[in-house]
């Protein structure tokens, strides 16, 4: 039976996609696929690119543009229905993905193809992409004795599983924790728009006063903002503790069992296939190959970082105790009392920044840079979409399209948290010569608009809206023809921050201030003064900020790299082992950060989160460049378009950034955009 999952659609009917219908769907599509292979395979050789990749590659995107949506609102608008369909498809989709990378024969049609002259005739990227597809084989197991590929595909399965049940007990512990309140004393310090919306969300609650959750903006306006210190550490404790055994529901969504079967499962994966950790698995296809080059890249950033941020902390310390501070700095007073010291030192704070960051401001100048650096424009259609704020944009260059994209930009109860880019349809070349234009997500979690006020961001959102957008670039200016090496797919994870974080570099020029700013009642842009002293910020804890990433990236890596399945280590003793060597200040014992780390043990960050610090070196350098040459220059807008976003995985990464910087990354640019040197 046929449904709106089935029907041929250029973008998904989000509206009328249904939690029945997805399994089915996706069972069809698995059945068709599973079809194609054998079909092509019983061709047999001699193989060209025509005859073995390109049916296999065509089908495989069918089931992607059907999984995509499903997987997106699964993300975006979860329900107990479609979370169990998800859960039931992502099973039998893993199983799929296991068989065509253990599936012997495809392997050996691919390495006839390899072996071929016809592999001669194909061109750089072709070739580079069957070169890829035999190391991912390998990775895959296709070299294993039948019982031990039986067991990597059940790791596999049994990870998709957990990965799933990992973020799904975040999410839950999130939406189910409240604080309700009929004193509005407590709620001192907090910003106008935060009181509102906590009166907002306790009237929709059938309450009188005020309710507030710990979704990321609020919980971040209470941490920064909240004068009372008692509901600053109760907000802290339940942010920290989330899906942990210290959550208030202990037991109901901890996450501690499912981190520990995680690791010991990537571990084993690992020694099946021939490495002696999971972090050489992970850097396998990584620029960085050696797991010591880059604990000692980390390592290094500490050093360098540590005694900057022992002094920062000393002058928090001394400047607390001057606001009425008794004892020491807890971590429930880190986010207020730097606050406070930003505006003494700088007269400035996030919140007074806001008014001249609306939403709606912030995107269309963001589209204006895009039009001055690449000669790009952006224009806005109506489209099915799965939220009545998500908007969505065509993106042109002269008449032609280039690409479109989704934006969700506000928090909600069953969204998960943090922001993101996810590819929806990837650029390439069709069967009948015609190029299929790339559609992507663009997904953020920012305070919604109220009743009667837009929505406003932090300039700190800001940043988060063009580092997410950044990645948007990457997957739609691809002019790449095949699949497997357009936008995003086949670059080395890390260096696919670099696009991301380059763009976040606009949010601190002169020049682009008038673009993305306009006071929501006097439509100014954000006066030369305040931009000056925001500029000062920039470098404000750039020591703690660093040595905070450097935490995350060391616990990730180590944890993978020593891990010991004859004494499988305990996971907050790593933690507290990188704290005790880097951190400045340590988290009360109750802090239990690693648990709802997304990153690593939902995402595809593991023995990798030290990619976003790596491709900082890259994007800070690259835009010295812009620094250099002027920030709105369109020929260096062109040089970046041309070298890096238009590539795709063509060439190395390293090899694009010397194309475009004519040479290899130093990393003085970082340490001076943070102040370190």
């Amino acid at each position: 039976m046929d449904t709106p999952l089935l029907s041929s659609f250029v973008l998904p009917p989000f509206s009328a996609i249904k939690p029945e219908q997805v399994e089915p769907a996706i069972d069809t599509l698995l059945q068709e696929c599973r079809r194609t292979i054998e079909k092509t395979l019983a061709q047999k050789a001699p193989w060209t690119w025509e005859k073995l990749v390109q049916p296999i590659e065509t089908q495989d995107e069918k089931l992607s543009k059907v999984w995509s949506p499903v997987s997106h609102l699964n993300s975006v608008k979860n329900s107990p229905q479609l979370r169990e369909a998800y859960e039931h498809c992502i099973a039998k989709l893993s199983e799929y993905h296991t068989d065509v990378g253990q599936n012997l024969a495809l392997f050996k049609a691919y390495e006839e193809l390899s072996q071929s002259p016809e592999y001669q005739k194909l061109d750089s990227v072709q070739k580079r992409i069957i070169d890829h597809t035999l190391r991912d084989f390998k990775l895959s197991g296709v070299s294993l004795a039948d019982d031990k590929k039986q067991r990597y595909k059940e790791i596999q399965q049994r990870l998709s599983q957990l990965c799933t049940q990992f973020e799904n007990h975040i999410m839950d512990a999130t939406d189910s924790w409240s604080y309700h309140t009929e004193d509005e004393s407590l709620l001192k310090g907090l910003p106008e728009h935060s009181i509102a919306a906590a009166k907002e969300k306790a009237e929709k609650a059938s309450k009188a006063g005020w309710m507030l959750g710990i979704d990321f903006p609020t919980y971040y306006a209470v941490i920064t903002y909240a004068d009372d210190r008692h509901l600053r550490k109760i907000f802290y404790t339940a942010y920290a503790t989330r899906a942990s055994d210290q959550d208030p529901n202990a037991g109901k969504w901890d996450n501690s069992k499912i981190m520990q079967e995680i690791l010991a499962l990537r571990h084993e994966e690992a020694e099946l296939l021939g490495f002696s950790n999971f972090a050489e698995v992970s850097l396998y296809t990584k620029m960085a190959k050696d797991p010591k080059k880059v604990l000692g890249f980390l390592e290094d950033l500490a050093k360098r970082s540590k005694p900057m941020a022992q002094k920062e902390l000393q002058a928090l310390q001394s400047f607390a105790e001057s606001q009425g501070l008794k004892g020491s700095l807890q971590s429930w007073d880190i986010a207020y009392y730097s606050e406070k010291l930003r505006q003494a030192e700088f007269g400035l704070s996030e919140e007074s920044l806001r008014p001249y960051f609306p939403a709606t401001q912030a995107l269309k100048g963001l589209f204006e840079i895009v039009e001055k650096i690449y000669g790009l424009t952006v224009k806005e259609r109506k489209v099915d979409t799965w939220h009545e704020s998500v908007q969505f944009f065509d993106l042109y260059d002269n008449k032609q399209l280039r690409g479109s994209f989704y934006v969700d930009l506000y928090a909600r109860p069953n969204k998960r948290g943090g922001a993101w880019m996810d590819d929806y349809i990837t650029r390439r070349r069709l069967e009948d010569g015609s190029i299929q234009s790339p559609v992507a997500y663009l997904t953020c979690n920012f305070t919604p608009p109220l009743k009667d006020k837009p929505a406003c961001l932090t300039h700190d959102e800001v940043t988060t809206l063009f580092h997410e957008f950044g990645h948007v670039m990457h997957h739609l200016m691809s002019k790449v023809d095949y699949l497997a090496a357009s936008g995003i797919h086949g670059v080395e994870w890390d260096a696919v921050e670099l696009p991301s974080q380059f763009m976040e570099n606009f949010c601190w020029c002169e020049e682009v201030m008038p673009l993305i700013s306009s006071h929501i009642e006097t439509q100014e842009p954000l006066p030369k003064a305040m931009f000056e002293q925001l500029l000062k910020t920039r470098s404000f804890q750039a020591g703690l900020m660093m040595l905070r990433q450097l935490e995350f990236s060391l616990f990730d890596f180590r944890m993978h790299y020593l891990y010991d399945p004859k004494h499988p280590q305990d996971i907050q003793a790593v933690l507290d082992q990188v704290r005790k060597e880097i951190a400045v200040l340590k988290p009360p014992a109750f802090n239990r950060f690693q648990h709802s780390f997304s990153h690593i043990f939902a995402g595809g960050y593991a023995a990798g989160y030290y990619s976003y610090k790596w491709a900082e070196v890259l994007s800070a350098d690259a835009f010295s460049k812009f620094e250099e040459e002027g920030v709105l220059n369109p020929n260096t807008g062109k040089a970046f378009l041309n070298c890096i976003l238009e590539q795709g995985s063509t060439k190395d990464a390293m090899d694009l950034f010397i194309d475009f910087r004519g040479r290899e990354p130093k990393i003085d640019a970082l340490l001076q955009h943070n102040g370190i040197i």
